[in-house]
């Protein structure tokens, strides 16, 4: 049971930490300080932990990383969408 409440808490921690940015993203239309890169590397991570957590049947892996690859596709598709207007 205690293990579930660690993976609980890293879910919810990790998730909201990309709300803040996201929001920012939708207010300003501005992501001219987020790199392309990291922002990459950082959604393709969170697909392979949702993919790993499907895998192990893992709930609060997959449903961290479902809203979490979410977040980080608004923000890097944004990124990608505002480099080219």
């Amino acid at each position: 049971m205690i293990i579930l409440v660690f993976g609980y808490i890293a879910a919810a921690c990790t998730t909201i930490s990309f709300i803040p940015q996201a929001i920012k993203v939708y207010r300003t239309k501005s992501t001219k300080d987020i790199s392309s890169a990291m922002f990459s590397l950082m959604t393709l991570g969170v697909a392979f932990w949702l993919i790993y957590g499907l895998m192990i049947n893992s709930f609060p892996i997959v449903a961290a990383n479902v809203v979490t690859l979410f977040l980080s596709l608004y923000i890097l598709l944004m990124k990608l969408r505002l480099e080219h207007l």
